[in-house]
């Protein structure tokens, strides 16, 4: 009987080392298709947000910039290609909003799956590196397709601007992360994911240097776009895309604060998943 049990035990060993080795990708793998089933929407706004904000603001409201500025107002380029690394930032930003906030409040109550994830040989670590890993699988494709109708429209610049995406991508997921190690702390939905959309993004899109130079708000409101990984990257792409000069330190500010955004940050993420799912 003794033998019996320890072969069973070993067996059951055997069959957990797999996960525990690999977990965060059998992670990722469930929230990958979890997202099949709003396949469509992403498709749609992966293709159809580009469009409208490259008509509405590169062409509509760029139009008007060039017109009555000139068309090499905007450090010496069209109002499109100024405004351009700023959208497809936004495209990154919006992935990561929708990704990291009611997705984990799901997991944590209304289907809490990530109770049962950790009830297998998964970890709260693993749980949350998972996540990030998914999130990062569909912000990547998305940003590609928003580059490409950018260069369709004319936005891009020089060749160096393809590597705007993983400057956004960056930016779109330190952002994202800092909205996770908030969201899985929340046990009860008050309203702190519209809190989110209104007081947190909403501003960051305003005021990081986006449609127009941060230079030409208020000193007292420029150090919101300071610390906004929005601006970080809209001014990175804009150095990218059309060469805007900037000193080198400060292109290597763009892409260190965000890495530290996404280091900080996801270490606390992990901790809270850890804490929450082993109460």
């Amino acid at each position: 009987m003794t033998s019996i049990r320890a072969d069973v035990a070993s067996r059951a060993m055997e069959g957990g080392a797999r996960p525990r080795r690999f977990g965060s990708w059998y992670v990722a793998e469930h929230r990958i298709r979890s997202m099949g089933s709003y396949k469509q929407t992403m498709i749609a706004t992966s293709i159809g947000n580009p469009l409208i904000y490259l008509f509405a603001l590169g062409i509509g409201l760029a139009t008007l910039v060039d017109q009555n500025l000139g068309e090499g107002a905007m450090a010496g380029v069209s109002y499109l290609a100024f405004v351009a690394p700023a959208l497809l930032g936004l495209a990154a930003v919006m992935v990561a909003a929708e990704e990291f906030t009611y997705p984990i409040m799901l997991g944590f109550k209304w289907n809490p799956i990530f109770y049962g994830m950790n009830a297998s040989p998964l970890t709260g670590t693993q749980v949350a590196n998972g996540i990030v890993y998914s999130v990062l699988v569909r912000m990547v494709p998305t940003c590609v397709v928003y580059f490409v109708v950018m260069v369709l429209f004319g936005a891009v610049v020089s060749p160096l601007g393809v590597l705007m995406v993983p400057v956004v991508v960056l930016a779109g997921m330190s952002i994202g992360i800092a909205i996770m190690s908030y969201t899985a702390r929340i046990e009860q939905d008050k309203g702190q994911m519209a809190m989110i959309m209104r007081f947190g993004i909403t501003p960051l899109l305003l005021f990081s240097g986006t449609f127009f130079p941060l230079t030409q708000l208020p000193v007292y409101l420029q150090w919101i776009g300071w610390i906004s990984p929005l601006w970080h990257s809209t001014e990175l792409g804009r150095v990218l895309n059309y060469g805007l000069a900037e000193p080198i330190w400060l292109s290597v500010l763009h892409v260190a604060y965000p890495v530290a955004i996404i280091v900080v940050c996801q270490r606390m993420s992990q901790r809270v998943f850890v804490r929450r799912l082993n109460k």
